[in-house]
């Protein structure tokens, strides 16, 4: 595991970034479905918020100093497919995000010297690593960015049909 202050800088960086990929975003493209089973850009962005505020930070933290104890549960499909996301805008939803993402920064920010090979029994993946979790916050984050990439180029594709963006370059 890196420094703590290395995945903390990482973990920060993920608001202007998703900040800058959204800034143009109109509601046709936040709310477009590439096929009817798949995430929209604000799935993604109230998904985000809800990682936030519901797994990793509730999860590290549980594994750190209370390993033994069971996590709570998540549904993140369940909440894609139940609409329970429809009824904010793309700005909602990014608000929610930061004043999450800052909540679990200034968290972060309070550990001190935490043991990264504290392990929790996760009933699906098995013994957990305390660094395995905070690895894998950064590593959803940069999921998440390239998903929000690839539904912006794959909106963008339909809409200057029948022109292409081979000229781009591969995706």
């Amino acid at each position: 595991m890196k420094e703590l202050a290395d995945s903390i800088a990482q973990l920060r960086s993920t608001i202007p970034t998703l900040q800058g990929m959204l800034g143009s975003v109109g509601e046709d493209e936040w709310n477009w479905h590439p096929k009817p089973e798949a995430w929209s850009i604000l799935d993604v962005v109230n998904h985000l918020a809800d990682e936030e505020r519901v797994d990793f930070r509730v999860r590290l933290d549980l594994t750190l100093h209370q390993p033994e104890k069971d996590w709570p549960g998540i549904d993140p499909e369940g909440a894609v497919k139940n609409d329970l996301y429809q009824n904010r805008s793309l700005q909602e939803a990014l608000d929610d995000f930061v004043a999450e993402r800052e909540r679990s920064l200034q968290w972060l920010e309070t550990l001190n010297k935490p043991d990264w090979s504290s392990t929790h029994t996760h009933p699906l993946f098995g013994s957990m690593q305390a660094g395995t979790l905070m690895a894998s916050w950064v590593g959803h984050d940069l999921l998440h960015l390239r998903q929000i990439a690839r539904l912006r180029w794959d909106f963008l594709a339909q809409q200057v049909a029948p022109f292409s963006l081979r000229y781009a370059g591969d995706w």
